[in-house]
């Protein structure tokens, strides 16, 4: 580690999802699905070799009532389970049905930032200042090491940000930004960044990896900057397009897209939509949607999720080797660390089998939101998606991750369908 920390809320986060073995190969027969005699029902095809999978996420919801999850598995390029599954839900969860994914939106911006680059828009070099003008409120001076935090560690979560020293995380506390400053609410990106840009960094840029909603934040805002476009609009045509993903976008607070599921959560809170004092149910209003695009915003099926995580398998239309190698690249100075994995570009990166391949994944958390994004080194990928990170049952919901791991392993045969055209 070279004598860097990690925050404990990225290893909180971020720290699962080990090596596998390698795993076998072969066709499969489907099953029919499973009858809703329980309350439960599973859209989609079943595979027989694949029932592992599909008694992973029954038992998972099941145990922490869960309304809706979505489960979407690739192997070796090809995607061979799509499925929606319902616990009591009042409406057929589909394989395409769209859920918050909340930090997997990480990868995106990542990508677009990256994407800028390849394209000769940008340098990952250059400091965050060279784009954005971090002005901070009248009678606050700007914190000079922010001209050190380049783009690199902004995306890399070392720019010096850290919630666990402040207990503070800017894109969580729209009603202090809003008293600071004396602006109404809900707030908008230039609010938070002035409110920011007045805070002093908790660490010298590159010296430490702190998980930062902030600065992905902030690059989103140089997304549009560069491009002229706006952050969804740029993801969307530069990004999504090119793989025939459609239906992905960024969520809205209180609305719902077309298809997209309701989200559930025991918590409640005062809106942030305005400044009333308005208790309402946490997925909708405690946080603000728009705030949040490019840290957290985008909703998506697992089955999109998986096309998107197909881009970094290989150069393409999208990201070449050279662009992806840069996603993957171990930080500068901070290295892998004590644990064995470190954090790349939208993505947390695990060296295995002697360095020469690699896990990568990301977590989603939101109040009504609970999502994984898996890619592995031995050519299989999958998401997981829920519309609940809450309940009365007390389980954790990052064993989503090694539960999944296990039914991979349990399976002995692998199909030779591909159904992306069924799906996209």
């Amino acid at each position: 580690m070279n004598g860097t920390t990690v925050s404990r809320r990225t290893l909180g986060k971020l720290g699962t999802a080990l090596g596998a073995g390698a795993l076998g190969i072969g066709a499969a027969g489907s099953a029919p699905a499973y009858a809703a005699a329980d309350g439960w029902t599973a859209a989609g095809s079943a595979v027989a070799s694949l029932k592992a999978f599909d008694e992973t996420m029954k038992a998972f919801m099941q145990a922490r009532h869960i309304e809706a999850g979505q489960l979407a598995v690739t192997y070796q390029g090809r995607l061979v389970l799509a499925r929606g599954y319902g616990n009591s839900s009042p409406t057929t969860i589909q394989p395409t049905s769209l859920f918050r994914v909340a930090s997997l939106s990480k990868s995106l911006t990542a990508a677009a930032i990256v994407r800028l680059a390849q394209d000769g828009k940008l340098n990952l070099g250059d400091p965050v200042t060279k784009y954005l003008n971090l002005l901070p409120p009248a009678g606050q001076t700007v914190d000079s090491r922010l001209s050190r935090v380049t783009l690199w560690r902004l995306l890399q979560h070392t720019g010096g940000w850290d919630r666990d020293l402040t207990a503070f995380d800017p894109v969580f506390k729209d009603k202090t930004i809003a008293a600071a400053l004396g602006v109404s609410m809900e707030l908008t990106h230039p609010d938070v960044i002035r409110f920011m840009s007045g805070q002093a960094l908790s660490h010298d840029p590159g010296s430490t990896v702190s998980y930062s909603n902030y600065g992905y934040l902030l690059a989103g805002r140089i997304v549009e900057k560069v491009s002229g476009l706006p952050y969804e609009t740029y993801v969307k045509q530069k990004l999504l397009a090119p793989l025939g993903i459609t239906r992905m976008a960024n969520g809205w607070t209180i609305k719902k897209h077309s298809g997209e599921v309701d989200y559930r959560s025991r918590g409640t809170g005062p809106t942030v939509l305005d400044k009333s004092g308005t208790v309402v149910t946490a997925p909708y209003g405690t946080f603000s949607m728009r705030i949040h695009d490019a840290n957290g915003g985008w909703i998506a099926s697992a089955v999109d999720l998986v096309r998107w995580a197909s881009v970094f398998d290989k150069s393409n239309t999208v990201l070449n080797s050279t662009s992806i190698g840069g996603v993957f690249a171990v930080p500068n100075p901070t290295g892998v660390n004590d644990d064995g994995w470190y954090y790349g570009l939208g993505w947390a990166v695990r060296p295995v089998t002697g360095g020469t391949g690699r896990n990568t994944w990301h977590t989603g958390s939101f109040a009504g939101t609970y999502s994984l994004m898996v890619r592995t080194y031995h050519g299989l990928s999958w998401a997981a998606v829920f519309n609940q990170r809450d309940d009365a049952s007390g389980l954790s919901y990052g064993t989503i991750d090694p539960d999944l791991w296990a039914a991979s392993r349990a399976v002995t045969s692998w199909p030779t369908h591909n159904l992306w055209s069924t799906y996209l």
